[in-house]
């Protein structure tokens, strides 16, 4: 274990572990990777496959997380707050 590391992670949501690991085996299914992973065990799986289901799993989070701003009228972006206009001396 790494120095300064407790081993202990507190979740913050506790069913977001359940839905992620839910998320992750659809994705897995749907990239047709090889279906050892359904009994829990993924040791048997390249570490290219898990890339790429971690990979997909960002790339739709992220597109929901753009559809949801999209939504909330913030499509054009992020935007920095203004700063007040000083004079130049």
């Amino acid at each position: 274990m790494a120095q300064g590391s407790s081993g202990s992670n507190i979740k913050v949501i506790p069913q977001a572990y359940q839905a992620m690991n839910q998320f992750k085996y659809e994705v897995a299914t749907e990239l047709g990777i090889n279906p050892e992973y359904k009994s829990g065990y993924w040791g048997n799986i390249s570490s290219r496959e898990c890339g790429a289901v971690g990979g997909h799993m960002v790339r739709r989070m992220i597109a929901a997380a753009q559809q949801s701003l999209i939504g909330q009228g913030q499509a054009g972006g992020f935007r920095f707050p203004q700063e007040p206009n000083t004079p130049q001396g």
